[in-house]
């Protein structure tokens, strides 16, 4: 039986928000110790870390996030591990976000002056503390900017969840519009809370872009 929306189910998609936080925060943590892994080893002059850091980067860019939450979700259940809808989104979305984090990263460790390098080289700092002490806090300052731009990609890139049945913004959203089919009621109240989410982080993300602009012309 249709219903009107009301209350209640404006609360029910509002409440959902915090679901898609969860979720982005899980995925954007993981990522990150995953993507810091990946950047190492991509800027390593080993290729046995170098190269299948690489095809691990050109896998996940190069494939959809949607069949990779399919691969995660109905591929563990095919070899008999019973995973809910979070904890296959999460691990999906992690290894989405360990990739691209990686790629970003280790585009900011290149960004980094070579004569940097070469100077804590020269000071007999060995590998460990020159990347920890030279290299990585000046491509910390570089790679803000491009990872709240991911973030932003990210929290929307988490509305793919809701196709495996995990409850978030978009699927809390489906789920109402359902039961009152009132899509454009429905629908335009989610695209304003992902843009009440994500627009004052594209905002960060232009400004830092700016600021570092600024410094680095001085």
């Amino acid at each position: 039986m249709i219903r009107s929306f009301g209350i209640n189910e404006f609360w029910f998609i509002v409440l959902a928000v915090q679901w898609t936080l969860a979720l982005s925060a899980v995925a954007f943590a993981g990522g990150a110790v995953g993507g810091l892994l990946i950047a190492l080893a991509r800027v390593s002059r080993l290729g046995i870390l170098r190269y299948p850091a690489l095809g691990y980067i050109r896998l996940f860019q190069g494939t959809p996030l949607l069949m990779q939450l399919f691969l995660v979700f109905f591929g563990l259940n095919i070899l008999g591990v019973s995973v809910d809808p979070w904890i296959a989104a999460s691990i999906a979305l992690t290894l989405h976000a360990s990739a691209f984090l990686g790629e970003i990263w280790r585009g900011c460790i290149d960004a980094v002056p070579g004569g940097q390098m070469e100077a804590s080289w020269a000071l007999g700092l060995k590998y460990y503390d020159r990347m920890r002490h030279v290299v990585l806090p000046q491509a910390a300052k570089i790679s803000v900017a491009p990872t709240v731009g991911f973030l932003v990609q990210l929290i929307k890139g988490t509305s793919l969840a809701s196709i495996i049945g995990f409850v978030e913004l978009t699927r809390a959203g489906q789920i109402v519009n359902n039961a009152t089919f009132a899509p454009f009621t429905v629908f335009g109240l989610v695209a304003i809370l992902y843009f009440i989410l994500c627009w004052p982080l594209s905002l960060l993300a232009r400004n830092l872009e700016r600021r570092f602009a600024v410094a680095t012309r001085r």
